[in-house]
């Protein structure tokens, strides 16, 4: 039920339902950049670019104070890529509102999105300490170093379970009540359309679709910051 499922074929080649999903979030986040950031002013003189400068210099100044100023300033990108994988990993979580099937429910784009910060933490870690970072594998004695080692393989695959195991459990949940409930429509006399699915399933798509899919995007970036800056060794 929850495996990825293929829904477009051009030859052999097939497209599963997890990847247009993505697809149709990133071209919506595109067009959604574009229209906040057209005709912008040096002096805001409009409510979106108020709102637009307010978010860039909120998520700037939580960056900033996670990771550390002198990571900021040396790699400035990095507070873009934090902001755009919060967008991303939000909007994943919020498609199934629309009944779309959330990208973050697939073992793979988790994955995805962890591999890239597994492997940004060492990328960080050569360009701030050069090969000395490695070092830190055989501290505080060389007798540590497999245990340390199966520390860092054991930090791609919490980043990656974490996330995919509540946002799929969420969905498991509601995908149950909403066949309990069309169920007990169909015990109902002169009764042929769902109503309880109308109302019912409405407090816990505001628990497992807003409330815990915005957590975990912000636990995800939070863990993401502090991995990597740690890496640097400024903080």
């Amino acid at each position: 039920m929850y495996q990825a499922k293929y829904v477009l074929y051009i030859g052999n080649f097939k497209l599963s339902e997890t990847i247009i999903v993505q697809w149709l979030i990133m071209l919506f986040l595109i067009a959604m950049s574009i229209y906040l950031t057209r005709d912008l002013k040096k002096v805001p003189t409009t409510k979106r670019q108020i709102f637009l400068e307010m978010a860039v210099g909120s998520l700037r100044k939580l960056v900033t104070e996670t990771m550390g100023k002198k990571f900021v300033n040396r790699v400035p990108g990095i507070v873009s890529y934090i902001g755009t994988i919060f967008l991303f990993f939000l909007s994943s979580n919020l498609v199934t509102l629309l009944g779309l099937r959330s990208p973050t429910t697939d073992l793979d784009t988790t994955v995805g999105w962890a591999l890239i910060t597994f492997f940004m933490i060492y990328a960080m870690g050569i360009k701030f300490q050069g090969m000395k970072y490695f070092k830190g594998l055989l501290e505080p004695t060389p007798l540590m170093a497999p245990l340390n080692i199966i520390g860092e393989i054991a930090r791609p695959i919490s980043l990656s379970f974490r996330p995919f195991g509540n946002i799929l459990g969420g969905s498991i949940i509601m995908a149950l009540l909403y066949k309990l409930l069309g169920y007990i429509s169909t015990l109902i006399p002169n009764v042929s359309i769902p109503i309880g699915q109308l109302l019912i399933p409405v407090p816990l798509h505001m628990y497992f679709d807003l409330f815990a899919g915005s957590l975990q995007a912000f636990i995800f970036i939070m863990l993401t910051m502090v991995f990597v800056g740690s890496a640097s060794g400024e903080q």
